[in-house]
């Protein structure tokens, strides 16, 4: 190990842009999604509508996961962000630009979300790559969890004044901010100036598109514990997605929090501040624990947090207990993220990476919401909800089996 003193995250400069893209471009996000769907809705009054504006949000994730990656390691990582960034920023500048022509229709809107949210998997499948660029991997749990928990604060805060926003400006003029947060982001990566470009197949012949695409599937599927720990994290994703998609209703029939009660917002609010809670707890327990072994505990804790939940009446406990609930949440999130960057190799990191959000976000999240709605419809709320906590109770099993072979039979995992 160097003896030398690494500097501290914000004495590198290039992260302290880049942490600063993301957090401007992060709070006009937040805005977006709640001026988005508002403004669908206002134009169409269609709830059909409004929900392919959600499903816009991940499905870029099914369609271009792999495409993604591929090209995220096949050019500059930091020109790809760039561009995207300032595509971005026009997409969502068409909006208001028509809407001043007086030529906006609804179909517009839904194709601007839609691109919008695929120019932002083009943007990550780069991020992949170029934070471990900037900081090294010793440093990749802290810088990870800095801008999670900037994220977060941002999402948490665009959400509570995208109403007032929206009340002063309409959804339209919203979005014209949203587009200057893309480009003020585009300017804040421009700045980060010590990253090196090394392109996939820097070293020999390039591979063609199609080899380059199941060379990332095929280190992901021949890693063992990364090949886990994305079981643990679609599953985990799945447990998003149920409780998301059903935290209104569960409200509603077993908290008594009705229609426009603002307690709903705390609810909201309390899933996404356990976020923070869990980006400042992580490089803590990072420092005592490996990747893999953290999960042997998180995930446990997750499933009784979750059942809480589940079982109570009391909002109040519901409201302490979602807090603590998004915190293990956060923590396995950016564990396995962090540990996907760690160990793997630079020229791999949009592929692999890419794919692992695929089957979490791309896969895991709808899945979890479709899932969790139809048993609410057919069982009960209770029972919707629940479906989130068997889904992590079950990860948690698949570590802990995982973690029983090692022990039992150390040859074989050698």
């Amino acid at each position: 190990m160097s003896t030398t003193q690494a500097p501290p995250l914000r004495q590198i400069t290039g992260f302290r842009n880049f942490w600063l893209s993301r957090a401007v471009s992060g709070l006009g996000s937040a805005i977006t999604t709640v001026a988005l769907p508002v403004l669908v809705f206002q134009e169409s009054h269609s709830p059909l509508l409004v929900s392919l504006v959600a499903a816009a949000g991940t499905l870029p994730y099914l369609a271009f996961g792999l495409i993604a990656g591929a090209v995220a390691d096949r050019m500059d990582r930091r020109t790809l962000m760039i561009v995207t960034d300032c595509l971005s920023a026009l997409s969502l500048a068409s909006i208001p630009a028509a809407w001043a022509l007086d030529i906006l229709t609804v179909t517009h809107v839904v194709v601007v979300a839609f691109l919008s949210s695929s120019l932002s998997l083009f943007f990550d499948a780069g991020v992949y790559g170029f934070i471990p660029d900037i900081v090294g991997k010793d440093k990749l749990t802290q810088a990870n969890s800095a801008i999670y928990g900037a994220e977060t604060v941002v999402r948490i805060a665009g959400n509570a004044v995208a109403g007032a926003l929206i009340a002063l400006m309409n959804p339209v003029g919203t979005l014209a901010l949203d587009a200057l947060s893309f480009a003020c982001s585009a300017l804040f990566i421009r700045a980060v100036t010590n990253v090196a470009f090394r392109p996939a197949g820097s070293g020999g012949k390039r591979p063609g598109f199609r080899e380059s695409v199941t060379e990332g599937l095929r280190f992901l599927a021949d890693h063992r514990t990364l090949r886990t720990m994305t079981v643990v994290g679609t599953l985990q994703s799945f447990s998003g997605g149920a409780i998301v998609g059903q935290l209104v209703v569960f409200a509603d029939r077993v908290l008594g929090i009705h229609g426009s009660d603002g307690r709903i917002g705390l609810l909201y609010m309390a899933w996404s501040a356990g976020g923070i809670g869990g980006s400042l707890l992580l490089p803590r327990l990072r420092k005592r624990f490996e990747a893999f072994p953290l999960l042997l505990g998180v995930l446990p804790i997750g499933a009784l947090l979750g059942l809480v939940v589940v079982v109570t009446t009391d909002w109040r406990i519901s409201l302490v207990a979602l807090a603590a609930w998004g915190t293990a949440y956060l923590v396995v999130l950016v564990n396995t993220m962090t540990y996907s960057q760690e160990v793997t190799p630079s020229e791999l990191q949009g592929r692999v990476n890419t794919t692992r959000r695929m089957l979490s976000s791309g896969l895991g999240v709808p899945l979890g919401a479709l899932v969790a709605s139809s048993i609410t419809v057919s069982v009960g709320i209770r029972a919707g909800m629940a479906t989130a906590v068997v889904s992590i109770a079950l990860a948690a099993v698949v570590v802990w089996v995982v973690q029983l072979r090692r022990l039992l039979s150390p040859a074989a995992e050698a």
